[in-house]
């Protein structure tokens, strides 16, 4: 019998210029998909960062009123180290991010004031590919993420965003979901990879209190196995994975 043939990762697009990543806390995006947006950056295109929380909850050592202002340091910092300056919070409560109107319509306020044409979130789906169990903020943020993608070009849905100054924008051409089990698209790596692992040490308070391990030894193993695995679905070069929903 013949090995099944594994299907091999597209291409990401790359006619576009605007980017918005929307995910629930700090190092979302660093542990996902940091290195593909240090490479996006380099080439000119913008991406920004909107986060759900300021993961205050995340630390058990520290109480969420010192750990909340220090991760979103850290946050910032991270964010700059791959070339993102804008950085916002929207200030739901770490841990307890419920799914809904009021999510979706943070979000489409998000999408409105950005104006990208690619949005990216994480895994929105119960489990990490059914081996381990999703948390409910990914849960929440990635799936009204994918809804508000349309929420934010209908002006008949949360009408107040335009009595607020913020007009309809229908430009979304495509949400990318970083952390599926069912990846379609990846972006090379290697421009990126370097400061991706200084991106994901910015988190180092956040990095100490989940590992003994050295910091960069723990970060720089962890990227590097994670993109050195999908690369095998792109052509063996070391990649960050996307599943790609077209609008």
């Amino acid at each position: 019998m013949s090995e099944p043939t594994i299907s091999q990762l597209q291409p990401m697009p790359g006619d576009w210029q605007r980017a918005l990543a929307v995910v629930a806390h700090p190092d979302d995006l660093e542990y996902g998909c940091s290195a593909a947006v240090a490479a996006w950056t380099d080439a000119g295109r913008e991406v920004a960062y909107v986060l759900a929380t300021r993961g205050e909850a995340g630390i058990d050592t520290l109480e969420p009123a010192q750990c909340g202002p220090l991760r979103e340091r850290e946050q910032r910092a991270s964010a700059a180290a791959v070339g993102v300056s804008a950085v916002e919070f929207l200030g739901h409560q770490d841990g307890v991010i419920e799914y809904g109107t009021a999510l979706r319509r943070d979000i489409a306020a998000a999408i409105r004031r950005h104006r990208p044409e690619l949005v990216i979130t994480l895994n929105h789906r119960d489990t990490w590919g059914g081996v381990g169990w999703n948390t409910p903020d990914h849960i929440a943020v990635g799936r009204a993420t994918l809804d508000a993608a349309a929420d934010a070009g209908n002006r008949w849905i949360f009408p107040e965003l335009t009595e607020r100054g913020l007009a309809p924008w229908n430009g979304v051409r495509w949400v990318a979901v970083a952390g599926s089990s069912t990846p379609t698209h990846a972006v090379d790596a290697r421009p990126g990879l370097e400061r991706a692992v200084r991106s994901l040490l910015e988190h180092r308070t956040y990095i100490e209190a989940l590992t003994s391990e050295d910091p960069e030894t723990y970060v720089r193993e962890f990227l590097t196995a994670t993109a050195t695995t999908t690369g095998e679905r792109f052509g063996g070069a070391p990649a960050v994975a996307f599943e790609l929903f077209a609008r």
